[in-house]
């Protein structure tokens, strides 16, 4: 809703679109003028700008949109949801400093928290079940812990987050909370939960044409501004900077967000109670067994449904890839590939990819079965020609 009254960026020759600033420096009329822009006295949201990696106009009107969808005040936009996660947390953290984080994580930040930072920034994580509220207060360490990080609807086992509760937890202790929405725009607005900082990994649902690499930090202008600054900002210090032609492409896909998002939900939700009627093992927050079905709908905005993944779980790894080769190979119901939010389903299995940075011991920890296939509905087709491929692909199985 905040988008149909959002801020319209025009061209520069009065274009209804935005022009791309494809520049990497700018110029200025006095010589005084770039004084004070290094000092900050003259900044980009009065116009000035020194060099793209710092800020860029059309990166900065991205950003302005992606502040709009999720309710923040501000945001600024990366090279890749990795960058945006990483450098957040490096922004947050000190050396010696703590983090809590969801045990369920995307397997790449479950390495960055596990492995690099304890590694090269001396921070050191305590990983617990989100959904055991006295083992995330017990894990949080006063005075050290800095972060509370989780996903809205964990990755890859659609544990969904009690926002509201875990946030207020944090809160009371001086932590701050940070929230990856990947899976979830649209559907949950972390920022009105409670969490103090939204990430986003652009190329997923936002992009929606599994064609650009992006990501995105919400949050507060103060820090926006201290992830910038010129002398102790981690976006501006390591550079993990986007392109402005990918800006502007991401800007012109925002607008149809809302019914790619709905058409995403609807079909996996048809097809989860479909699955479910044949006697397979779904996990889907919209099926009333789900353990968080209830708390989803109190925490969702209306008319997103519960989200564009569904997982099945084939017990083993050789059921689950003997099901996506005929999936793919022989009905055309999906792709065999990592990432989400793509007009084609793509699928993977979790444990041996999006996951595999994760022992056996932490899969297990965080509900991951050998055998779960991660699937991204698609709406390409109808969706009654797509349940006959996946029906023709199961009877061969």
């Amino acid at each position: 809703m905040a988008l149909a009254t959002a801020r319209h960026e025009f061209g520069e020759h009065g274009g209804i679109n935005m022009s791309i600033e494809a520049s990497a420096t700018f110029t200025v009329t006095e010589p005084l003028t770039m004084r004070k822009m290094f000092t900050g006295e003259l900044t980009p949201d009065q116009g000035f700008f020194i060099y793209s990696r710092h800020f860029n106009p059309t990166i900065l009107n991205l950003s302005r949109q992606i502040a709009t969808l999720e309710g923040t005040e501000a945001a600024y936009c990366t090279a890749s949801g990795m960058a945006a996660i990483s450098t957040v947390l490096m922004q947050l953290c000190s050396s010696g400093g703590h983090v809590v984080a969801s045990c369920c994580l995307y397997g790449g930040t479950h390495a960055l928290l596990n492995h690099f930072l304890p590694r090269v920034c001396n921070i050191t994580t305590t990983f617990v079940d989100v959904r055991d509220h006295e083992m995330v207060k017990d894990a949080i360490v006063e005075g050290k812990t800095t972060v509370l990080y989780l996903e809205s609807m964990s990755n890859p086992t659609l544990i969904v987050a009690d926002l509201p509760e875990l946030c207020r937890i944090a809160h009371d202790k001086g932590v701050k909370v940070v929230v990856d929405n990947t899976f979830t725009p649209m559907l949950l607005s972390p920022a009105s939960l409670g969490a103090d900082i939204v990430v986003h990994s652009l190329t997923k649902y936002i992009s929606g044409g599994a064609d650009v690499i992006a990501g995105a930090i919400c949050g507060s202008a103060s820090l926006v501004n201290s992830l910038m600054d010129l002398h102790q900002g981690a976006l501006m210090l390591l550079g993990p900077t986007m392109n402005a032609k990918v800006a502007f492409e991401l800007s012109e896909r925002i607008p149809h967000l809302s019914l790619r998002m709905k058409e995403h939900c609807r079909r996996a939700m048809v097809y989860a109670t479909r699955m479910k009627k044949l006697g397979l093992k779904v996990i889907y927050p919209g099926l009333e067994e789900h353990p968080d079905h209830t708390l989803l709908k109190s925490m969702a905005n209306e008319n997103y449904g519960f989200g564009g993944i569904l997982c099945l779980d084939m017990e083993t790894e050789e059921k689950a890839n003997q099901l996506m080769s005929q999936l793919q190979n022989c009905t055309r119901f999906g792709i065999m590939a990592v990432s989400l939010g793509y007009h084609e389903t793509l699928m993977s299995c979790s444990g041996s990819s999006t996951s595999s940075e994760m022992n056996a011991e932490e899969k297990k920890m965080a509900g991951i079965s050998p055998g779960l296939i991660r699937m991204s509905i698609g709406y390409s087709g109808t969706l009654e020609q797509k349940w006959i491929q996946f029906e023709k692909a199961l009877a061969r199985v």
